[in-house]
């Protein structure tokens, strides 16, 4: 929407909608909105993101098969981390794991998404802590005219997938339920040299969720409780994980009007909890044994927001408050050669609270905004307990201080549909707990936890150009510097002993969580969109990085090499084809470019490019039947390389029969 165009009336948005509207300096910044034929069609929502331009996992592999400790998010491929550089929002609430930062996917069917906004850069802004290299704002609807949107289907590899959201309405109420459940068989992830400690990425997970929304005067008060579980199979004998959760929220949101100020609070409460264990492999790969096991990750986080704002034709403020906490420990029975030797405790907690303003003016063509934030953070009660070989009892002293950012943009319509804006931004993100406190095994790698962990800084600009006139596109150059980069610093190999992370086996890497330095990146990214009449739309994306390391003092051996996990280039492209009135034909692409499983650029992972596919008929009103591929072409993509050379891989071509019902 254009930033000069006037919101919807105040009787409209009082019914519908239960949080605040876009706000008005967003247009001077990098957003993109998912395409909403995407989200209808992806059977899972970070399939449906990894359409959007600067959109990435820290692994290749998706939510179908990955561990929940790899599904972090980051924007603009500025440095791949499991723990997210960006924060992600459903209807204002974070959905980012209180323990790791993660996000499990599974938790959020993409049936129950209604719009996903992607915010690029832009620093924490409103958005808090977390937000370092941007925000995933996920809404779910506000109305359903049919009252029901349901998918089913089936597939190879004994795939199996039911999902939905219904709506009731109950005088002035609205009441929506929406439920999910799956069973994947799944596949053997390493496909050459592979032995017989080689098992299936398997997957099984429900979620659930109800949300009440009613007006209470001229605001809306929404109350949501939600929960989810999944379990997985790991790829490897006695190595699996189970990830499970709930929330609830209640916001109260009242609309700004012409004469009236327009506010917001929100409160939330979460658990989650995650069990993993690892295994250590062979060299031949044909006999393993049980390395950890991580039975329990208790977390709780509580938090609260607050917002008042003026909104009228030329300008527009907001000043706001948010708070958070969170709490978790790691438990854990350590083994050596599949022995048990002793337990190991760790956590602690963490909390953060800020304060922030922005404004913004119109003049004639031109939109201005700005914006200032103060945040305070702490980590607490950091404690390490191990038993076994080697006995600790360890405190942690507090530590904390203050983190000031801030954003500013500027948007100019140039006439002939065409728009230029330009941007600086600063944003932080403090560990998280399970960076902080846990230590873990993929394999015959070993990651040891820090304690001493301070905040990562982001500090960026961007020029952007774009237009609406024949064809709908959008443009960047960007810079960012991230400051007390926190990654996966390479210690030594096996076979060895090493302090505290115990007997690392041969083939083997022992890392530990550092401050490594800086990141410098900067790169370019862009999107067009082209309807051709009803019957054919054509979109196109791209994301270029280069992104570079300079360990400085902490870790000089990296200076000049790619961080992990992030790679140069990403292209997606989607063509949508509509032959006849009730036939719908999509094929969707991506490419990714190499990237490197470790932070010394000595384990390659090769590019990848997969497409999918999908043909739709409309059998009667909102019913259709369709018949999908992921990976249509069966293409060999890498997810993985150890230091002993394994590679692992991505889904093969996988087919599926289904029935949808839908607006």
């Amino acid at each position: 929407m254009p930033f000069d165009q006037p919101p919807p009336s105040v009787q409209e948005v009082v019914v519908q909608a239960a949080r605040l509207p876009e706000a008005a300096g967003d247009p001077a910044f990098s957003i993109v909105q998912a395409a909403p034929e995407v989200l209808q069609t992806a059977e899972r929502l970070d399939d449906a993101l990894a359409q959007t331009p600067g959109f990435s996992l820290y692994r290749r592999t998706s939510s179908l098969g990955a561990n929940p400790t790899t599904q972090g998010v980051s924007l603009r491929g500025i440095a791949g981390s499991g723990a997210s550089r960006a924060l992600v929002t459903l209807d204002g609430v974070p959905q980012n794991d209180p323990f790791g930062g993660w996000v499990i996917w599974t938790g959020l069917p993409v049936e129950a998404i209604s719009a996903a906004t992607v915010v690029r850069g832009a620093g924490s802004g409103p958005y808090g802590a977390g937000a370092l290299t941007g925000v995933v704002a996920l809404d779910q609807p506000e109305n359903i005219p049919s009252g029901v949107i349901a998918d089913v289907e089936g597939g190879t590899e004994g795939y199996e997938r039911g999902a939905g959201i219904v709506q009731a309405n109950l005088g002035a109420a609205k009441v929506f339920l929406d439920a999910s459940g799956e069973h994947d068989d799944g596949w053997v992830p390493v496909r050459y040299g592979k032995g017989a400690a080689d098992t299936p990425l398997t997957l099984s997970d429900w979620s659930a969720a109800e949300r009440i929304e009613v007006p209470v005067g001229r605001a809306v008060l929404a109350e949501r409780v939600g929960a989810f579980q999944e379990d997985r199979g790991a790829g490897t004998e006695f190595a699996a994980s189970r990830a499970s959760g709930v929330q609830g929220g209640l916001s109260l949101v009242a609309q700004p009007t012409a004469d009236q100020l327009g506010w917001r609070v929100q409160g939330w409460i979460e658990s989650s909890n995650l069990a993993n264990t690892s295994s250590s492999v062979s060299l031949d790969r044909n006999t393993s044994t049980l390395a950890d096991n991580q039975y329990a990750t208790p977390a709780t986080g509580m938090g609260l927001n607050a917002a008042v704002r003026r909104a009228v034709k030329d300008y527009f403020w907001e000043v706001g408050v948010d708070a958070r906490d969170f709490d978790g420990d790691s438990k854990e029975l350590l083994y050596n050669q599949g022995k048990p030797t002793g337990t190991r405790f760790s956590g602690g907690g963490e909390r953060v609270a800020g304060v922030y303003a922005e404004g913004e003016r119109t003049l004639g063509a031109t939109l201005l905004t700005a914006g200032v934030r103060l945040d305070g953070w702490e980590d607490y009660s950091g404690r390490l307990i191990q038993s076994g070989s080697s006995s600790l009892n360890q405190r942690y002293p507090d530590q904390g201080g203050a983190a000031p950012t801030g954003r500013v943009g500027v948007r100019q319509e140039l006439g002939g549909d065409v728009y230029a804006r330009a941007a600086v931004y600063a944003g932080f993100r403090p560990a998280t707990l399970n960076e902080l406190h846990r230590s873990f095994r993929v394999g015959n790698d070993v990651t040891e936890a820090n304690p001493d962990l301070t905040p990562e800084k982001l500090y960026g600009a961007e020029i952007g150009l774009g237009g609406t006139r024949l064809i709908d596109w959008d443009g960047d150059v960007f810079y960012n510097r991230l400051a007390n980069a926190i990654t996966n610093v390479t210690i030594g190999h096996g076979a060895g002993t090493f302090p505290l992370a115990g007997f690392v086996p041969a083939g083997g890497t022992l890392y530990e969580r550092e401050n490594a330095g800086t990141v410098n990146a900067w790169g370019a990214e862009g999107e067009a969109h082209k309807a051709l009449g009803r019957a054919l739309t054509l979109r196109a994306a791209f994301t270029y990085t280069r992104a570079r390391v300079d360990g400085g003092s902490a870790a000089p051996q990296l200076t000049g090499l790619r961080p992990a996990e992030t790679p140069a280039i990403t292209y997606t492209a989607s063509v949508i084809w509509r032959p006849a009135a009730r036939l719908t034909v999509t094929a969707e692409g991506r490419y990714e470019s190499a990237r490197y499983d470790d932070d010394q650029n000595t384990r390659r992972i090769a590019p990848g490019f997969g497409v999918d596919g999908r043909l739709e008929w409309r059998v009667r009103g909102n019913l259709s039947a369709y018949l999908a591929a992921e990976n249509l072409f069966d293409a060999d993509i890498q997810t993985g390389r150890s230091a002993a050379n394994v590679v692992t891989h991505d889904a093969p071509r996988q087919v599926r029969v289904g029935f949808a019902y839908r607006e």
